[in-house]
C-alpha cells in the first residue's frame, strides 16, 4: 500500500477522471464536480485503487495535470486518503483548499 504523506512536496501528475461540472454518478445525479479529481498512477491506496487527489487551482476541465502534493487529507471514515495538488505557480491556506474540496 502507498503511503499517502510520502508524496508532500513531491511533484506529481494526475490523471483526472471527473473533471470540473462532471456529474458524480446516476445514483448522486445532482453532485457536480467543482473541481478536478482524479488520481495517481501506478499507486495503491488504503481502499485498493489508486491513490486519490484534488488538483486545486486549475479551473478549467483537464485530462491530465503535474503538479506539488502541498497536503493530505486524511479520511477517518475510511481509508482513503486524498493529495491535494496544485500547479507550481500557485500556493492556497488550510482555509482555501477546504473551501474548495468542501463539497
Amino acid at each position: 500500500m502507498t503511503n499517502s504523506k510520502d508524496f508532500l512536496g513531491k511533484e506529481v501528475t494526475v490523471k483526472i477522471d471527473r473533471s470540473i461540472g462532471d456529474k458524480h454518478s446516476e445514483k448522486y445525479p445532482n453532485h457536480i464536480y467543482p473541481i478536478n479529481y482524479g488520481y495517481i498512477e501506478n499507486t495503491i491506496s488504503g481502499d485498493g485503487e489508486e491513490l486519490d487527489a484534488y488538483l486545486v487551482g486549475e479551473f478549467e476541465p483537464v485530462e491530465e495535470a503535474t503538479g506539488k502534493v502541498i497536503a493530505v487529507i486524511h479520511r477517518t471514515n475510511d481509508d482513503d486518503d486524498k493529495l491535494i495538488v496544485v500547479p507550481a505557480d500557485k500556493a492556497f491556506s488550510d482555509e482555501e483548499i477546504n473551501r474548495l474540496i468542501n463539497f
